[in-house]
C-alpha cells in the first residue's frame, strides 16, 4: 500500500470514530499547524473544488469542522500580529500592554507572564515545541515553549531566492523532533508557516497542477473597492495595480492555490511520520490560519478589513476522541486554547476572553456564544480614522435606524470624522457585492463582547 493511501486509511479508521469522553487515559499529543494568510474557503472538502488539498481534504472529512471561525480584528496593519498573540493568550488585543520596550506602544505584545497556551501545556505534562515564522508574532510567549525556533530563510540570507516548498522546512525540522527526540512525555507541537503570505513562491510542480484560465474569480470580485475603507494604499494593496483585472487576479489566485497544494503535501509527509511512529492515532491535529485575504474579493486583495473573505478562517480538530461533523457555532481564534485545555483535561485559566469549543464538539452544545464582535484599527474610539468595527450575528434580526438587517449578516461601519457607510453583506448571499448607505452609529459596546 503506498504511504498516501496508508495515511488515508488511518484517517478513515481513526477520526471517523465518535468520541465525547475526556481523554485522560491516555494523553494525546497536540498538533497544531497553523498557517498565514489562509482564506477560509481554501479547502477542496470544505467547498472549493478549485483547490487541490487532499491532506486537509481528509482531515476535513474525518475530523470536526467550526464553519464560522474569525480573527477578532486588528490594531495595525499586520492582521497577524494581534492575531497570533490571541492565539497564544486566549486574551483580545484590547488587553495587551504596550511593548515599551521595544518604544513601539502602537504595536502591543501578549504578556508572557499572563496565562498562556505553551504554560498551559507544560503545567499538563506536556513537552512544548515551536517552529514559526518570525515577523508579527508572539514574541514575548514563544520563549515559554521548551523549544522554539523560527524559520531560516530571512535570517540566513534576506537576498536569497524565496524557498519554492513553502512549509518544507518546518516539517523537515519537526520530522527531525519527533524521529530523534527521547522525552517520553506527550508533545504540543505548534507549527507556524509564512505561508501562503506573500511572497507566494511555489515550484513548477505545482503550479503545473493548476490551468489558470480555469481558475474562478471570486464571486464578489471588483476592479475597485467602491469606497475608501481607509486602507486602500497598505502593503498588501500595492501587490497588484488598480483597476484589479481579471487576468491579474487569476495570477494571484494561481500562485495562491499553488503555494498552500504545496504546503499541504508536506503537511501530509508529517502525518505520515506520525503514522510511522505509532503516533498519529493518539495524536490530536488542529488546523487553522491567523486570519483570510482578499485576492480580488470586493476589489482588494489584503486582510486589512473586516469581510468575511479576510476575518474568516478555517478551523479543524481531528484525532482521539474528535468525532466527525461540523457546526456554524460563532467562533473566536482565540478559544482554541481554552478548548484544548478542555478536551484535555486539563485546566483552563481564569481571565481568558476565549471560551471552550469542547461542549460543540462534544455534542453537548450548539454555540458557545449568540454574537461576535470584530474591530480593525482604533476601533474603541470612533473618533479617529480608519474605523471599522463588525457585529456579526445569526438566527436574529439586526435593526439599524429604520432598516431591519436580514439574519445571518455581517454589518461593516467606516467612521471617519464622525460620518461613516455601512455595508450590509448577508452571508446567505455572500457572493453579492455589498452596498454603501449612509447612517447613524450602531449603539454597540465593546466591553459586552466578553459576557
Amino acid at each position: 500500500m503506498s504511504p498516501r493511501l496508508r495515511i488515508a486509511a488511518l484517517v478513515a479508521l481513526t477520526l471517523a470514530v465518535p468520541g465525547h469522553a475526556p481523554l485522560a487515559a491516555a494523553r494525546p499529543n497536540v498538533l497544531f499547524f497553523f498557517t498565514d494568510d489562509q482564506r477560509a474557503d481554501t479547502i477542496g472538502a470544505l467547498g472549493n473544488p478549485h483547490v487541490i488539498t487532499p491532506t486537509l481534504d481528509r482531515l476535513a472529512q474525518s475530523g470536526f469542522v467550526f464553519r464560522n471561525a474569525y480573527v477578532m480584528g486588528s490594531n495595525v496593519g499586520g492582521v497577524c500580529l494581534p492575531s497570533r498573540n490571541m492565539l497564544l493568550s486566549g486574551r483580545a488585543y484590547f488587553r495587551f500592554d504596550a511593548d515599551v520596550a521595544a518604544g513601539k506602544p502602537t504595536r502591543p505584545y501578549a504578556s508572557p507572564e499572563k496565562p498562556n497556551f505553551p504554560d498551559s501545556m507544560k503545567q499538563a505534562g506536556y513537552l512544548t515545541y515551536h517552529h514559526g515564522k518570525q515577523g508579527n508574532v508572539a514574541r514575548l510567549i514563544h520563549p515559554r515553549f521548551d523549544f522554539s525556533k523560527y524559520v531560516q530563510h530571512y535570517a540566513l540570507d534576506p537576498k536569497a531566492p524565496y524557498p519554492d516548498e513553502p512549509g518544507k522546512e518546518i516539517v523537515d525540522a519537526a520530522i527531525e523532533f519527533l524521529t530523534s527526540r527521547q522525552d517520553d512525555r506527550p508533545f504540543f507541537m505548534y507549527l507556524a508557516p509564512a505561508c501562503p503570505h506573500d511572497p507566494r513562491v511555489a515550484a513548477e510542480k505545482y503550479l503545473r497542477q493548476y490551468d489558470r484560465r480555469g481558475i474562478p474569480l471570486p464571486e464578489n470580485y471588483l476592479p475597485l473597492h467602491p469606497f475608501d475603507n481607509g486602507e486602500q494604499v497598505i502593503r498588501d494593496e500595492l501587490l497588484a495595480p488598480w483597476p484589479r483585472t481579471r487576468e491579474e487576479i487569476r495570477k494571484h489566485l494561481h500562485e495562491y492555490y499553488a503555494v498552500i497544494t504545496a504546503m499541504d503535501g508536506h503537511f501530509g509527509r508529517l502525518l505520515q511520520t506520525l503514522a510511522e511512529l505509532g503516533e498519529y492515532e493518539n495524536t490530536i491535529i488542529i488546523f487553522s490560519s491567523d486570519n483570510g485575504l482578499a485576492v480580488g474579493s470586493h476589489g482588494l486583495m489584503g486582510k486589512q478589513n473586516l469581510y468575511e473573505h479576510s476575518s474568516k478562517v478555517p478551523l479543524v480538530f481531528a484525532g482521539p476522541g474528535i468525532p466527525q461533523g461540523q457546526s456554524d457555532a460563532l467562533v473566536y481564534l482565540l478559544d482554541v486554547y481554552p478548548t484544548v485545555c478542555d478536551l484535555l483535561g486539563a485546566p483552563i485559566p481564569e481571565g481568558l476572553d476565549g471560551k471552550s469549543l469542547a461542549p460543540v464538539v462534544r455534542g453537548r452544545a450548539e454555540k458557545v456564544r449568540d454574537t461576535l464582535f470584530t474591530a480593525y484599527r482604533d476601533a474603541q474610539d470612533p473618533g479617529f480614522n480608519n474605523v471599522l468595527n463588525c457585529l456579526r450575528r445569526r438566527n436574529d434580526v439586526v435593526p439599524f435606524g429604520q432598516t431591519a438587517v436580514k439574519p445571518d449578516v455581517e454589518v461593516i461601519h467606516r467612521f471617519d470624522d464622525g460620518l461613516f457607510a455601512l455595508f450590509v453583506e448577508t452571508r446567505k448571499d455572500a457572493g453579492e457585492n455589498a452596498q454603501a448607505r449612509a447612517g447613524t452609529s450602531f449603539p454597540y459596546q465593546v466591553a459586552s463582547v466578553f459576557d
